[in-house]
């Protein structure tokens, strides 16, 4: 069963929810229905202007109901308050011009008097449907949604409160730094042009050609930092995950897909080959298998590819004839002992010759209770007897 969708992934997505559910003196039975309606994904088209949310909502009649929701907007004593409350904290403002919400201002705001969150009274919604209850499961679905939106960008709460980013930034580069004598003023509001909306609807032009392969990778982009512990990966190995894709997109570009993907265990194999003794015991265990294996896995991956891995991990009966023939040459060669057949593998003393399903031969050597791929493969046994 897949996770329940839940709404706030931030702190400002989960303070307007506690908001809505813990404050605003909503229906606590409504609000539930609203959540399930909100997760079934019934809500579109939700849109956010000054003061104003709108959105569709998919009922059980065949068109979808109009929600119109309002939001108590601050007066401009009250913005002078909040961007008072900004002005005083340290931080505060550069972290706004930044583009970022401090964790601490919406409770400092409301020790203040202005609060961004709702509070009892602030929403006043509409909905085309016919239930009368305040609010119906169709505005609770578009409450909800509304901390999707918070998570996505936090001025959304200014928004609401009646004035978009732009004005609050405004606001604030010229509380920083007002001409002598002068009281801050805003700017005229730009025009916007296009909306989202008509630019999503437009019908978009022909797609242009794509740009030839370049001949060479270019470099990864460099990751400074470290991403957080928990996440189990490092910078190093991001780089060097980032660089492969780039690498296997270009051969995509250039030759094409190759007949067959590649299994985990070939990828794996492919990955290894490339890295240090040293870094494969950490690469082995983030993959689940043993620092043993994974190094032959290489070892076979250099020196032969995918039909190297294959035959060091396959055994398998092909028909007679290749194995006969491999079985003479052995007989010829004047090794000590006589060679043995066993599966795809021909063994005469420290020398073993493994067929493979792509009718090519590999040569092995014994190393210790190990067999080891020496060399590419060859279409003859007997070039492989030396």
């Amino acid at each position: 069963m897949p996770p329940r969708r839940n709404f706030g992934t931030t702190w400002w997505g989960r303070a307007w929810v506690e908001a809505l559910e813990q404050r605003a003196k909503l229906d606590p039975n409504r609000l539930p229905r609203g959540r399930t309606y909100a997760r079934k994904g019934t809500v579109s088209e939700l849109h956010f202007g000054a003061g104003e949310m709108t959105a569709r909502v998919r009922g059980s009649r065949p068109t979808p109901y109009k929600v119109t929701i309002t939001m108590r907007t601050f007066t401009d004593g009250e913005w002078d308050k909040l961007l008072g409350v900004v002005g005083t904290r340290l931080g505060h403002a550069a972290a706004l011009l930044d583009g970022e919400l401090p964790g601490a201002l919406t409770e400092q705001a409301r020790e203040a008097g202005v609060d961004l969150l709702p509070g009892p009274g602030d929403l006043r919604p509409r909905c085309s449907c016919p239930d009368s209850a305040n609010p119906c499961k169709h505005v609770a679905a578009v409450y909800y949604l509304v901390a999707d939106e918070v998570d996505r960008d936090p001025f959304t709460l200014f928004l609401l409160r009646g004035r978009p980013r732009a004005d609050v930034l405004a606001e604030l580069r010229a509380r920083r730094s007002p001409a002598r004598g002068e009281k801050p003023k805003l700017p005229k509001r730009a025009d916007e042009g296009l909306t989202p909306h008509a630019a999503y609807a437009r019908r978009p032009g022909a797609i242009p050609a794509l740009p030839p392969p370049p001949r060479v990778p270019g470099p990864p982009a460099v990751l400074d930092l470290d991403p957080p512990p928990a996440t189990g990966w490092t910078a190093a190995a991001l780089s060097a995950l980032a660089a492969d894709a780039a690498s296997l997109a270009r051969d995509l570009l250039a030759v094409g897909p190759t007949a067959a993907e590649l299994t985990f265990e070939e990828d794996l194999a492919r990955r290894a080959a490339g890295r240090t003794s040293a870094e494969i015991p950490t690469l082995a265990t983030a993959a689940g298998v043993s620092t043993r294996d994974l190094t032959h896995w290489a070892e076979a991956w250099r020196e032969a590819g995918r039909g190297g891995l294959a035959a060091l991990r396959e055994a398998w009966q092909p028909g007679p004839g290749p194995l006969a023939e491999a079985q003479a040459v052995l007989a010829d060669a004047g090794l000590p002992g006589k060679p043995k057949i066993w599966r795809n593998r021909v063994t005469q003393g420290e020398l073993q010759l493994r067929y493979g399903r792509d009718a090519r031969w590999y040569r092995f050597v014994r190393e210790g209770t190990e067999w080891r791929l020496d060399g590419p493969p060859s279409a003859s046994p007997l070039d492989l007897v030396y």
